[in-house]
């Protein structure tokens, strides 16, 4: 019945998200109208249950069962799931193979040798708030972290400053440190990473540095837009990287951009960074910044003891700090510092007198780029795709609108305006302008889109 039920999954879900999440259950069998599950963790089972227990009953009901519900306990499973089809040469099936090849002669260095950065201790998944600007670069997060079988390699995270890829990255290692002692993982930058390249140039070690780095089991590489440019460091990065995934390891990068739009870097690195889970962290939106601040306020608690804040406090902030989270964090830290030194309760008094700058800040005329994520928001379109070539309708309109409203709402120039837009030329910016300024003259939807976004914009 289950096997039934499963190739049913398999059509209706599709094959990478049936790799991925079914093939690591186990079925225990079908008692009292409830499908019994083990899972080998408990992230896989609450995975499940929340995206795919609908169509687990649906696949048993129509086999013959007669399923209410289903229930996943977390066991240790066999390995069974870990067994991949990886391709010859010629691209035929090689046969079943390891999930993780075996590990191979070890660099001479230990592991507290393994050039890396020190990883922060505040940055761990239960600290890491989830909302949905973030919800799917937690979830491969996550998915990395439990060392399981590798089916998405590499993980590229990408998305502007203070939006969380760091914190994902050190929670990743610690993570796989705490839970999977027995691997080599490696954390650094793209910064890091070239200096040693040219250091072990300079030594005449390069052999040792090649036989350290293709020796980890995870790699993570955070910031590598920073390698952009420089011909040496991509070469070595590149050679690196292609021998790992050969060895079925684990690869995990950062970068403020998406690959293919990351300047100066190589086009078949652009492709290696491509042929993996690419994920984007949009900016914070206003429930995402109220959860971060109330987890925060709750931790200073702890630490300030008899401090109390006022309602409404943590709603203004997140209203009004939307830059990235670590200004909305320096906030919070700044006021319950002041508050403990001069005795004070934390009231909008004290908000408007200990953070006035920020609030200037704040205050300040709109960005182009803060017209772009807004503009994107409304209209669900990726910002990257909103300033990047597409020109389907669904991304040329929302685009035009950008322009139109940055023209509108900024004291920058037609050139200006089109550097912000991926380079645009500001005859294309002109055009927009004035497709737009057309367009609301019959267009009754959009004059209420044009509306809205200026009253989020100037609020």
């Amino acid at each position: 019945m289950w096997e039934q039920a499963s190739a049913e999954l398999r059509n209706t879900i599709g094959e990478t998200h049936y790799q991925t999440w079914i093939t690591r259950l186990q079925f225990i069998g079908l008692e009292n109208s409830v499908a019994r599950f083990h899972a080998p963790t408990t992230f896989v089972g609450d995975w499940v249950s929340r995206n795919y227990a609908d169509k687990i009953l649906n696949g048993i009901n129509a086999a013959g069962g007669q399923a209410s519900r289903i229930d996943i306990k977390v066991a240790d499973l066999p390995a069974t799931h870990a067994m991949t089809q990886r391709p010859t040469g010629n691209g035929a099936a090689a046969g079943a193979e390891p999930a993780r090849a075996p590990v191979p002669a070890r660099a001479s260095a230990t592991d507290s040798e393994l050039p890396g950065a020190t990883l922060d201790h505040r940055f761990r998944f239960e600290n890491f708030v989830v909302g949905k600007p973030n919800a799917l670069a937690h979830a491969a997060a996550r998915r990395v972290a439990e060392a399981g079988p590798v089916t998405f390699n590499p993980l590229f995270l990408y998305g502007g400053v203070g939006l969380g890829k760091t914190h994902l990255m050190h929670a990743i290692a610690w993570e796989l440190r705490a839970g999977r002692p027995d691997l080599r993982v490696l954390y650094l930058s793209a910064e890091q990473f070239m200096y040693r390249f040219v250091q072990a140039l300079r030594d005449k070690a390069i052999m040792d540095f090649k036989g350290l780095f293709r020796s980890v089991d995870v790699l993570m590489v955070d910031d590598v837009q920073f390698i952009a440019g420089k011909e040496s460091t991509q070469e070595e990065f590149f050679h690196t990287f292609n021998a790992l995934v050969d060895q079925n390891r684990q690869i995990v990068i950062s970068a403020d951009r998406a690959p293919g739009e990351i300047k100066g870097l190589e086009d078949r690195i652009k492709s290696r960074l491509q042929c993996g889970l690419v994920v984007d962290l949009h900016p914070t939106d206003y429930e995402l910044r109220l959860g971060i601040l109330q987890q925060k306020a709750d931790q200073y608690a702890d630490t300030y003891g008899t401090l109390t804040i006022q309602p409404g406090v943590l709603e203004f902030l997140a209203h009004r700090i939307t830059t990235n989270v670590r200004v909305l964090e320096g906030a919070l830290t700044r006021l319950f510092a002041f508050a403990s030194l001069v005795g004070r309760e934390i009231d909008m008094d004290l908000v408007q007198e200990c953070l006035a700058d920020i609030l200037r800040t704040s205050e300040q005329r709109v960005t182009v780029e803060e017209i772009q994520r807004k503009v994107a928001e409304h209209y669900n379109v990726r910002l990257a795709d909103l300033i990047g070539p597409k020109r389907m309708r669904t991304i040329a309109r929302p685009r035009q609108v950008a322009m139109f409203l940055s023209k509108e709402l900024t004291a920058r120039s037609l050139p200006e305006i089109g550097r912000c837009f991926g380079g645009r030329d500001h005859t294309t910016i002109m055009h927009g302008v004035r497709k737009i300024t057309s367009l609301r003259e019959s267009d009754r939807q959009l004059n209420e889109d044009l509306d809205l976004l200026r009253r989020l914009l100037q609020s």
